[in-house]
Parts: structure tokens; C-alpha cells; sequence
């Protein structure tokens, strides 16, 4: 992970790294145990949240950029959950088997397929450029 991102080696500090951005970059965000699992407690919070999920949804975006989502933004978001419920509702077994992963327990208030599918749109914030780099 640390080697994806250009992390200096910490034999020497470094006052500032080196920016880059490569596919493996994304790939690690998205893939890497560490990172689902964050996916996944990101989404116990996004659902612990009152309200419906628009409201749900907004608050997310809001707090992993900082900032309120433009209409299009949260459209985007959900319509992305949309098609993870459905998917996720669909194949039970997969939203056992993504909830399984990383060492932290498992919220079990809500059903599977609803926290795998929060999970995978908490993923999809995780891995916005602006949630990254803040910029």
C-alpha cells in the first residue's frame, strides 16, 4: 500500500512527498482489506445517520469532502446505491462475503444487502479524487 502511494521510506523524514497518481493507486483504495473494511465502517455510520437515504447520502458526501454534494453528485450516489441494493438483494452470499472482510466486528443492526450496498457507496466516497487529496 505504502509502496502505491510513494510513501518515502522511513529511514530519513521527508518534509513533503512526491504527488502522483496512478491507476494502482485506485486499485489499492478499492481492493485493499484495509480499505473495504473502512468502506464498511464508514457505512455502519452512514446508517446509523437519521433519515432516509438521500439524507443519509448527503451527510456522507458532506463528510468525507467537507463540503454539501451538488444535486448531480448526489444523484449520482444514488442511483449507485440503487444498483448495489438490487445486487446485493439479489445475491446474498456476496454481501455475506464483503461484510466478512477486515478484523473489525460487524454492525448487525441492518440487513446485508442494505449495509454491503452502503458499503460499496462508501467505497465509491473513499475513493473520490476530492476525499483523497482535498483538493
Amino acid at each position: 500500500s505504502l509502496m502505491a502511494f510513494d510513501a518515502p521510506s522511513r529511514e530519513t523524514c521527508v518534509a513533503r512527498r512526491a504527488r502522483t497518481n496512478t491507476p494502482l493507486q485506485a486499485l489499492v483504495l478499492m481492493n485493499d482489506e484495509q480499505y473495504v473494511e473502512a468502506a464498511r465502517n464508514l457505512a455502519a455510520r452512514i446508517l446509523q445517520h437519521g433519515g432516509d437515504t438521500r439524507t443519509r447520502l448527503a451527510w456522507a458526501f458532506r463528510l468525507c469532502t467537507g463540503r454539501a454534494p451538488e444535486p448531480a453528485e448526489l444523484e449520482v450516489l444514488e442511483r449507485n446505491h440503487q444498483q448495489q441494493l438490487e445486487h446485493f438483494t439479489g445475491s446474498p452470499a456476496e454481501a455475506e462475503k464483503l461484510l466478512a472482510i477486515g478484523l473489525s466486528p460487524r454492525q448487525t443492526e441492518s440487513p446485508a444487502a442494505e449495509f454491503a450496498a452502503m458499503t460499496m457507496t462508501a467505497n465509491l466516497l473513499l475513493n473520490l479524487d476530492e476525499t483523497i487529496t482535498r483538493e
